[in-house]
């Protein structure tokens, strides 16, 4: 098996970035009210750079996994507080779930908001996402509040102390 490389998001990765973002949100299809809308909006991850640290895991030369860490200050949607570092978009490739990557771009972004000496972490997330949110529970994030939902799909905010 290849070991998977974690790194800072470079432009050339953005076609793939945002395709991997989109077959992960795939499998999600028939819960979204707009799929079409919600795969619009998923399929330009890449444009997340503006606002955020991107970073992605590399396999062998290809993007399986993406995630994108916002510092605390800038701004994010209105439901977290705005000096909150947070987590958004975190993507895998369904070929590469399982192997940890997930796990991986999620410590990476924790230890960005470490070293912002930041005292918790954000993220929102909901429970049709099986395998992330119960990860990011086992990972000591907890349930802070209920959010909107997108596209009639419910969702909440959870944090982690740091």
């Amino acid at each position: 098996m290849s070991t998977i490389i974690v790194r800072d998001f470079r432009e050339a990765d953005a076609i793939q970035l945002n395709d991997v973002a989109l077959a992960a949100f795939l499998q999600f299809e028939n819960q979204y009210s707009d799929w079409p809308a919600m795969a619009n909006g998923v399929s330009k991850m890449s444009e997340l750079a503006e606002s955020g640290e991107i970073i992605v895991a590399e396999d062998d030369a290809r993007i399986v996994g993406g995630v994108v860490y916002v510092s605390g200050g800038k701004p994010k949607a209105a439901y977290f507080d705005q000096s909150w570092p947070i987590i958004r978009m975190l993507v895998v490739t369904p070929a590469g779930r399982g192997r940890g990557i997930g796990r991986r771009l999620t410590e990476e972004c924790i230890e960005r908001a470490r070293r912002d000496r930041a005292p918790l972490i954000a993220l929102h997330t909901t429970p049709i996402m099986t395998v992330a949110q119960p990860m990011y529970l086992r990972m000591g994030f907890e349930l802070i509040r209920n959010s909107p939902p997108i596209f009639g799909v419910p969702y909440a905010v959870y944090t982690k102390s740091l």
